[in-house]
């Protein structure tokens, strides 16, 4: 195509949803609240004076890297060969001035670049008159995504929709202006199941496990744990989606989570609002339904990872004694919503357990940064000058689980449960070998960013975790 053939002096682009595949106005939003959790109020009182000065404030507070935005490279492709046939080009956005000004710095691309000022909220109606009010005397084309977009559309000479919806790119059909669809919108629900996380509720599993070490297995503990389960997949879900949402600027700088539904733009932002609102909700009915008791631990276990997500994962070792404390809170909901009384062996060997999977976790993490030449783990408590202190850590907290099996093994309770108590030593010595196995991959830098998976994935983990069922049940039945 040449300039000739395209109908237009200018092409306007808009930002949210068009060029970006996101919104300005929810990534500031979580990036503000990510930094400071009192920023959601001063946004509100922001809001009251107008949403242009909503923008200005979030965009002064939050912290957004535009090199790592999810930019719609299809666009930006039909930009650059629409400004190399000679069509100005123009972004033109609701998002706040300083924003746009910086992505236009950054794609180079545009021959002007205007947004809301912090008194107009360029958008609709009003972007439709600023078009006509600045460039009066020119043929306009314009891209844009949504409703918002028909008043602007109605007022240039060329519409384009990009990834609009059925019901929008049928009332812009309508229009007296022409109108191009350049890109039809995907319907895939595989990225919202993804950004649900449901290989993470392979940890859930815990809440079975009172009723397991218990021997009360009947069809009332089941079912009461497998209802728990739900319960708290779908809350455990629910954080994970926030968490996401606030760590879009992490996780866009780190080489495999860029690849999550909502760093990558798979998933509009505005959706992950609903996720985390719609999967809690559903959670706590369920909580509700197992019982007060169970309700409110299921209450401290979100409040406890909202304050994690908003600061307690910034602070170095509370991170690690948080998640521990995390992993177990899920077996102490198996003995809520059971009714079984949860032994001190067992809850001591949880806690040293989760640590050491913790500060795996952790030292994955710095190992990873070393390998990248990263000084320090962005938005952690750490410097990768901490690696050796937290894998003796790991390495500590693990082995002192193994000694609380191993007194376990030794101790009255025991006989009450396992006629033949010796075979339980052989769990003993393959945790010895797996923890230090374990030890010893993160060292080299091999592995997941989370234990837990990595288990699930490695054949020898699972071969461990068979001869441990098999031992238990021998201890048992024999």
């Amino acid at each position: 195509m040449t300039s000739n053939d395209f109908p237009a002096d200018v092409l306007v682009v808009d930002l949210d949803g068009t060029l970006l595949r996101s919104d300005m106005l929810y990534e500031s939003f979580w990036s503000a609240l990510g930094r400071d959790w009192r920023s959601p109020f001063r946004a509100a009182g922001a809001l009251q004076r107008g949403r242009a000065e909503l923008k200005q404030y979030l965009s002064t507070v939050a912290k957004v890297d535009v090199s790592t935005l999810p930019f719609n490279e299809e666009v930006v492709d039909y930009i650059r060969a629409r400004r190399a046939e000679g069509v100005r080009t123009a972004l033109v956005t609701a998002s706040d001035q300083s924003l746009a000004d910086q992505i236009g710095a950054h794609l180079q691309i545009f021959d002007e670049v205007h947004g809301s000022d912090g008194a107009t909220n360029l958008k609709g109606a009003k972007k439709a008159a600023f078009l006509k009010e600045t460039f009066p005397e020119q043929r306009l084309a314009y891209m844009g995504d949504s409703a918002a977009d028909l008043s602007v559309w109605d007022a240039v000479d060329l519409g384009i929709t990009v990834e609009a919806s059925d019901a929008v790119r049928a009332q812009a059909a309508k229009l007296a202006t022409p109108v191009e669809n350049l890109i039809l919108p995907e319907r895939n629900l595989k990225p919202y199941l993804k950004a649900m996380r449901p290989h993470q509720w392979l940890k859930n599993i815990l809440v079975f496990i009172p009723m397991l070490t218990a021997h009360q297995i009947t069809g009332a503990t089941f079912l009461a744990s497998l209802v728990a389960f739900i319960a708290f997949s779908l809350i455990a879900s629910s954080v994970y989606v926030l968490n996401d949402l606030l760590d879009l600027r992490v996780d866009r700088a780190h080489p495999r989570k860029r690849a999550r539904p909502f760093a990558a733009g798979d998933i509009p932002i505005a959706h992950g609002t609903g996720m985390a609102t719609g999967m809690l909700a559903a959670g706590v009915l369920l909580s509700i339904f197992l019982g007060g008791a169970f309700f409110l631990t299921m209450l401290a276990y979100y409040l406890i990872t909202l304050a994690y997500s908003l600061n307690l994962k910034r602070r170095a070792v509370v991170d690690i004694c948080v998640l521990a404390g995390l992993y177990t809170m899920r077996i102490v909901a198996g003995g809520v919503a059971t009714g079984i009384d949860l032994s001190v062996w067992l809850l001591a060997f949880s806690i040293f357990f989760f640590f050491s999977m913790a500060a795996v976790k952790r030292q994955a993490e710095l190992v990873d940064m070393a390998e990248r030449g990263k000084l320090s783990a962005s938005g952690r408590g750490y410097t990768v000058k901490d690696v050796e202190i937290i894998s003796m850590m790991a390495l500590a907290a693990g082995y002192v689980s193994v000694l609380v099996m191993a007194l376990y093994v030794n101790s009255p309770a025991v006989v009450e449960l396992y006629s033949t108590p010796a075979t339980l030593w052989g769990i003993c010595f393959i945790l010895l070998y797996w923890i230090s196995r374990v030890a010893i991959i993160t060292h080299r830098g091999h592995m997941n960013d989370d234990p837990v998976l990595f288990a699930a994935k490695d054949r020898n983990s699972r071969i461990c975790a068979v001869m441990i069922f098999v031992l238990a049940v021998a201890g048992a039945v024999m």
